[in-house]
């Protein structure tokens, strides 16, 4: 417990009172960003083995 109070101001003294709420902002925003790519890449992932489940068609020589 020590140790969190410790980092808690380590931080404070070296971003300094204005830079807080900035920096909590950005990481809000991007820990939000990650969460929503997470979701999109899970939804694209249910959807693959429908469209991979189709074999593909075999080409003959005559085609080219």
């Amino acid at each position: 417990m020590e140790w969190a109070v410790v980092a808690v101001v380590a931080v404070a003294v070296l971003f300094g009172a204005t830079k807080l709420p900035e920096i909590a902002r950005n990481m809000g925003r991007a820990q939000g960003e990650f969460k929503k790519g997470l979701k999109e890449g899970i939804k694209l992932d249910a959807d693959e083995p429908a469209e991979s489940a189709k074999p593909a068609e075999p080409k003959s020589d005559s085609e080219s």
